[in-house]
């Protein structure tokens, strides 16, 4: 028998308008009616109580949670993460690496082979993002300077033949050899991004040309408006606005970006082209104090105060201890976006982006069933991925992975 669920008393966030009071119906983990109206069907039902009810929130940049990194290079730290970020609202994640050596890049890798096919415990992992290790030295920020390195043909063609997990990899575009790697990569399926980067406009424009069509954290560690012999010229932050197709994902954890910033971005780009990212590391949902960076072995000592990760010096972040639902929070509180304009950033966008828009993104009949219902302060009351209860702030042990919604609701 299918299993069918019924969500009744929402304020359904669809891509074109919300509907209020309104009614979803998931079949077998797809979204099978949209309706303002009650549907009389025979389901398990869930009452949204008139909360929000949205697409599954999906980040497309985000290194760990729960006192795990991805590149701890376990699968308990996949499991992990993925489990923490569902609490807050992540439905689907595109795990991410830091620079470091290519044999614990290797390994990473196989872990998210081992992991990628099990049932969710949390989110869902739908593809690799390596962030590095081909960077400008000068826009390192909190990577490590020891593994950075320019585009290695060899190198970058061993990855990607060792794995098909890859789905995006930021570089810095201005490097030798950065636009070739970046056709290569977009030959392979993979989505070449602008990240760490003194690139000037002219360099963009080049790297834009071939194949990379996303700026990587705007704003942090890359160039700005600069001076070459007198002569201004614009950096990568106004290239990302001057160049329409070219698409931006930031931070907006309130810190990385303060409010005038995030209105900025937002009023040139749009939310049909931002996509919202935690960016998020091991801290996530710990007290504050000492953490690492990247892999527990030879990572990065930070220090987590102020709601973000700095460097022990504090002369820098050093990565963001965010959630999904506190940057769809502060976009709406602190840059006055409209909610559905907030959610479209974080869920239609980065799929779009990422080319799995066919499947995820919207409350659209045929789509998968992540679904996150929130309340007017944007805080998660349910997590549903592919039709299945992943956290629910009312049980009492907030973890309900693997049950089914009829042995939580009952008939």
């Amino acid at each position: 028998m299918p299993r069918i669920i019924k969500i009744v008393n929402g304020n359904i966030i669809t891509p074109y308008r919300v509907i209020n009071g309104g009614t979803i119906v998931l079949t077998d983990g797809i979204i099978t009616a949209v309706s303002e109206e009650n549907i009389d069907i025979d389901a398990v039902e869930i009452d949204a109580r008139g909360n929000f009810v949205a697409p599954g929130f999906i980040d497309l940049h985000v290194h760990g949670g729960g006192g795990f990194d991805f590149m701890d290079n376990t699968a308990e730290a996949f499991r992990e993460i993925a489990r923490t970020h569902a609490r807050y609202g992540t439905t689907a994640m595109y795990p991410t690496t830091l620079t470091s050596e290519k044999e614990d890049l290797l390994t990473t890798l196989s872990i998210f082979e081992q992991v990628k096919d099990e049932e969710p415990v949390g989110a869902q992992l739908l593809g690799m993002h390596l962030e590095g290790p081909y960077f400008a030295i000068e826009q390192r920020g909190a990577q490590d300077t020891r593994y950075i390195r320019n585009p290695d043909p060899k190198e970058y063609k061993e990855i990607i033949k060792y794995s098909s997990c890859i789905k995006r990899w930021s570089a810095a575009p201005e490097l030798p050899g950065a636009i070739e790697f970046g056709r290569y990569v977009k030959k392979h399926g993979i989505l070449p991004a602008i990240a760490h980067t003194d690139a000037i406009y002219e360099d963009v424009e080049l790297a834009h040309e071939n194949g990379y069509t996303l700026v990587t954290h705007l704003y942090s560690s890359m160039s700005g408006v600069t001076r070459r012999n007198a002569f201004r010229y614009a950096g990568v932050i106004e290239s990302a606005f001057l160049i329409d197709g070219l698409d931006v994902e930031i931070i907006a954890d309130g810190i990385h970006l303060p409010a005038a910033l995030l209105k900025l971005v937002y009023k040139i780009k749009g939310p049909e082209n931002i996509a919202l990212i935690t960016d998020a590391m091991r801290a996530v949902g710990l007290p504050e104090g000492p953490s690492i960076l990247g892999n527990l072995k030879n990572g990065l000592e930070v220090i987590i105060e102020d709601g973000v990760a700095k460097l022990p010096d504090r002369s820098a972040f050093a990565g963001s201890v965010a959630t999904a639902d506190r940057l769809v929070r502060n976009m709406v509180q602190m840059a006055d976006v409209p909610l559905i304009d907030a959610v479209r950033m974080m869920t239609a966008t980065p799929a779009r982006i990422m080319g799995i828009d066919d499947k995820k993104g919207s409350l659209v009949i045929g789509k998968d069933a992540d679904i996150v219902i929130f309340d007017s302060d944007i805080n998660i009351q349910k997590t549903i991925i592919k039709g299945k209860i992943i956290f629910d702030k009312d049980t009492p042990a907030n973890n309900l992975v693997g049950l089914d919604s009829q042995t939580v609701f009952g008939n």
